[in-house]
């Protein structure tokens, strides 16, 4: 089994490497009603850059551990993708879907970290 920190790294790095940004890592172990561990939240300017957030995403993940998502959900319209990793589920929105759904803030409790976009 990967080491969660590695995963989270290999995520981010795909993010970056198609120039996603606003990423958010919320760790949301031992909250109540957390269906996972972290949510890596991130946004791309058009459903074309959100579909290819996923696609580098999924394609870093795979080149540096071996593994593939459970389930990617979204990349039909990609407005809000949804890459599933068992404990860590990332989410790839359109900046007027990320502020509608506001996911960021759903456990204000949880410990976040902003990760600087690379401009």
């Amino acid at each position: 089994m990967i080491d969660k920190n590695d995963l989270l790294q290999h995520i981010v790095n795909g993010i970056h490497e198609k120039k996603g940004k606003r990423i958010s890592i919320i760790e949301l172990k031992g909250m109540p009603g957390a269906i996972c561990d972290y949510f890596v939240i991130c946004e791309g300017n058009t459903p074309t850059q959100v579909s290819a957030l996923a696609d580098s995403v999924e394609a870093e993940v795979k080149k540096h551990t071996k593994e593939s998502p459970i389930r990617v959900q979204g990349l039909q319209r990609a407005e809000w993708v949804g890459i599933d990793y068992g404990n860590v589920i990332v989410h790839i929105f359109l900046p007027e879907l990320r502020e509608f759904y506001n996911i960021d803030h759903l456990w204000e409790d949880a410990k976040c970290e902003r990760i600087p976009d690379l401009d």
